[in-house]
Parts: C-alpha cells; structure tokens; sequence
C-alpha cells in the first residue's frame, strides 16, 4: 500500500521525481509531524503526499535496519519507482524518489543518483557548514529550511532542459560524479607548475594557504586533501572556469554534454531571487522557510565575471560597505573544518584558486585585498609561462579519446576519474549504454556487498558481456580501480575482446587490468 501511494504522488510531477530532506529527530509528537520536513521537490506538492512520501521512507530505513543495523538503507526498487536513500548526517536522511519513465529514459543507476545527493551534500556544507549545526542555530528550523531550498534549487538549474528536470540516466554509464578530472602534463610543465606554487604560497608570507590550479576544466594541480578538493574542483568547474562563466552553464553538466539542444537554465529562471518559477511556494508554510532571513546563494548562476586584474568577483557574498559581513567568498575545508577565505584569478584557459584561512587575517576583506596584490606582483609572469606550455600541448576535448574505445577508468583511492569524450559517448548506441548501465548496477551490487562481509576487503571482478547489438561490454575491478569499456566493431570473439582490454590496460594504465 505504501509503494503505490507514492507511485501516485510521483507521477504528479511532470519529471517523475521526488526529492526530499527529513530529519528523524524532529517530529516525533502528534501534530509536530510537519517539523520534520527540511526541504521537500516539488514543494507545491500537497503536505499531505509529502507526508506519505517521508512516511514510507521511514518506514523502509527502519525495516531494513531490522536486517542490516551497521549498514543504512541505500536503494529500495518498486515495480515503477526507485528510491534511493543517502544518510548525510546522523539521522538527517535524504531521499529521492524516480520514476521508471522510458519517455523520460529515466532507467536509473541507484548510485548514480546517490552521488547526485551526495555532491549536493557536499557542496552545501562546504559554504553553509552542517544541517545539523543549523538546527542547533535555530532550533525552529526556518534558517536550515530557507538555506536548503535556495541552495538545492540553484543546483537543480544545472539539471534543467526546457521545463524537463533530467537527472543521471544510462546515457551517462561512462561518467563519475564525484571525481575530479586530470589534466596529464609534461615534465618542464609539471615543474612550472611546481614553481608556481611555491611562488603562491609565498605572496601569503607566514599564513598558510592552499591553491587549485584547473586548465580548462581540468585539474593541474592541488595542495588539498582528495575530498576537499573533489569539493572545490565540482564548484570551480561548475561556476569558475572560463566555460562556466561564458555560457553560465557547467561543462560537466549531464545536460550539456551530449544534448542535442540544450535550454539554458538561466533563461527560465523567474520569480523572486531567480527561483525557477514552478519551484516557487506559498508565503504561508513557504519551503524555503522565512524570507526574512539573509541567504548567501552560492550556485546561482550568472554571478561570477572577471574583472580587468584578472580576479573573478561576485556580489553574491554581499557588497554593501556597511555590511558586517565579508563580501570575500568563504568556504569550510572538510579535512580540518577550518573556514577559508576563497580567491580566484584567471588567466587565459588556466584558473588559479587559492584559500587563505579566515582565522589569520585580522582586517577582513583589506587583509584579503593585500595577499591579492602579491599574488599579481608575484605570480603573473608565472601564470603567463605555465598557461603558455599548457596549452602547446593542449590538443582538445578529444585529448584522451583512443580509437575504437569508449571507456571509463576511475581510481577510487584518489577520486579521479578519466573517460571518452562526451561526443565519442554519444556515437554509442542505446542497447550498448543500457548494457553498460546495467551491468555497472551490477558491479555496485557486488562491491557494496563485499564491503558489507569484508570492510577491509577489495572486491575484485571481471565481467565480459555481450549486449542484444553484439557489442561488447566490459568490466574490470582491481586494487581499488576500476575500468569500464564498451566495444562495439570488436570481433565475436571473447578473445578478441579480452586482447583488446589488455592492449587498452597495458598502454593507458600501467597494466593494472591486465590478466598476467
């Protein structure tokens, strides 16, 4: 009874989705049920379905604790709905609910869509800090509610196609959110790049800062720990980098990449404060709490420009002299939960980030103005020199296409990430994505219960498939890597596929997927 509910509340949404953000702690007496409702999409949906939707999802997290106490609930599959559950703090849980549409193409990954909440996750607390710390700042909620709904919304823009919200289907199997993206240089570059660094470092005298360095949209360089840099180099290539802020749309979007025509989201913004219209509440038990609050909205699109010294500037941070508050961006590190003031400069396609810490400069916004004045009496001819080599031996988007490949390799130890070009992606066909799609659910299934029997246990898997198509898909899992490959003009052959995989590991990766 309590799938089929929410299957009707589901397909009321023209996009078939669902996302919400409850907190088990709250609510818990008669008629304070509402209390518990941190952010509910779409919020026009009536209190009494939210309530159905948050019910059963209650429901199934305390189910199957009954069966798995260590391990929280990730992913329930109904006949014409998935529901995908992400504990992101100690019993603060988000939940999205999708429909298996095939108009919508909306077969889903379950961890695909996980990431998705995760990297919302992420981000929110890398600018706004815990949910939980602001329940504790305001115990009624309103300020938590009011900053999750813009900040969830900006970030649902990205995820906007005419009037259609599209999420991760199996068109994107050979991606990985939550990874970074490097960029491969040259010895004379990579010591270049070195210099540069030392010299950055030094323009903040005593202070100690760290910096990201992106060419493109690419990674160069990082002084950060892995997951505050996955954090930062998501941010700076979804709103920083020259791509982002010519067509104010991410280049790593899933809607960008792939799209045979794509709608900015920009253009259908409306409303107060840019909110997409039918993302829009009530004044009365308004989603997005009290308005009178001040609400920084970093994911706005639009908001970052370059100014004539090279540094990018925005105004979402306030610009008002007589505010209190610094109108420097500020974001909190994950590995030392220490806030930083945030700094970029760019030159040509390289993007230079650096964070100074907000503890160690005494004056604010002139303390930041004095490192900024160092950094372009210091760095600039160096920045000139590095974006120089950089892009000499820059040859496109098509860098790490590899003929008759299309592939996908991550290393998880070191959240990165390397795949085909989206335009080579989309040469394959539907029955090879699908393949590929399912057999990576496949392959989290089995990872996800390794780590359940074994936490110190890797999994290792190699899985051979071949699709409707005769393509073949593959898969490969070892020592923390893994590799995922369609092939879809190989020969019949098992072999044939096998010595190609082989060819593919041994030349792009040091042999770590090779058999022998």
């Amino acid at each position: 009874m309590g799938l089929s509910s929410a299957s009707t509340t589901a397909s009321a949404t023209p996009e078939g989705l669902q996302l919400c953000i409850f907190d088990l702690r709250r609510g818990q007496n008669e008629g304070q049920e509402l209390d518990k409702i941190l952010f509910f999409f779409p919020a026009d949906l009536p209190f009494s379905a939210q309530f159905s939707v948050i019910g059963l999802s209650e429901g199934l997290i305390t189910f199957t604790r009954i069966f798995s106490p260590e391990a929280a609930c990730e992913a329930i599959e109904a006949e014409r709905h998935s529901h995908v559950f992400y504990e992101a703090e100690p019993d603060i849980w988000m939940v999205m609910v999708v429909e298996k549409s095939k108009e919508f193409e909306a077969i889903w990954r379950s961890d695909a869509l996980r990431k998705v909440l995760k990297e919302v996750h992420y981000l929110f607390v890398m600018f706004h800090g815990s949910i939980r710390a602001l329940l504790d700042k305001d115990p009624g909620g309103g300020l938590t509610r009011s900053h999750l709904y813009y900040f969830i919304m900006d970030y649902l823009g990205d995820f906007l196609v005419g009037k259609k919200l599209l999420l991760p289907s199996f068109r994107d199997c050979l991606k990985e959110r939550g990874t970074v993206q490097m960029l491969t240089v040259g010895r004379e570059a990579a010591i270049e790049v070195q210099s540069l660094v030392r010299v950055l470092e030094s323009c903040a005298g005593n202070i100690p800062c760290h910096s990201l360095i992106l060419f493109q949209d690419l990674l160069v360089s990082t002084t950060l720990s892995p997951d505050d840099t996955v954090n930062l180099f998501a941010y700076a290539v979804l709103r920083l980098t020259p791509r982002a802020l010519s067509s104010g749309v991410s280049s790593w979007s899933y809607l960008r990449k792939g799209a045979t025509s794509h709608v900015s989201s920009s253009s259908i913004l409306a409303g107060p404060g840019g909110v997409p219209e039918q993302f829009q509440g009530s004044d009365v038990n308004s989603p997005a709490g009290d308005y009178n609050y001040r609400v920084i909205r970093p994911l706005q699109q639009n908001k970052w420009s370059k100014g004539k010294d090279g540094f990018l500037v925005t105004d979402i941070w306030g610009a008002e002299a007589s505010n209190l508050i610094s109108a420097t961006p500020t974001v909190l590190l994950h590995q030392t939960q220490e806030r930083m003031y945030l700094c970029a400069h760019q030159h040509k396609s390289l993007t230079l980030i650096f964070l100074i810490p907000v503890s160690s400069v005494l004056i604010g916004d002139q303390g930041v103005s004095a490192v900024k004045q160092q950094v372009l009496e210091n760095v600039s001819l160096k920045l000139l020199k590095v974006e120089e080599k950089l892009s000499k031996g820059w040859v496109g988007e098509n860098a790490y296409h590899v003929s008759g490949y299309r592939y996908l390799l991550v290393d998880g130890d070191r959240n990165v990430s390397r795949a085909s070009p989206a335009g080579k992606v989309t040469t394959l066909t539907k029955d090879s994505l699908l393949s590929l799609s399912k057999l990576r659910e496949e392959v989290d299934l089995e990872k996800s219960r390794a780590q359940s029997d074994d936490a110190g246990h890797e999994k290792e898997l190699e899985v051979s498939i071949r699709a409707k198509n005769n393509a073949w898909v593959i898969a490969r899992v070892t020592r923390g890597k893994e590799l995922y490959m369609v092939l879809e003009k190989a020969n019949e052959t098992l072999l044939y596929a096998s010595e190609a995989v082989e060819k593919f590991s041994n030349r792009y990766c040091n042999g770590a997927f090779s058999l022998n």
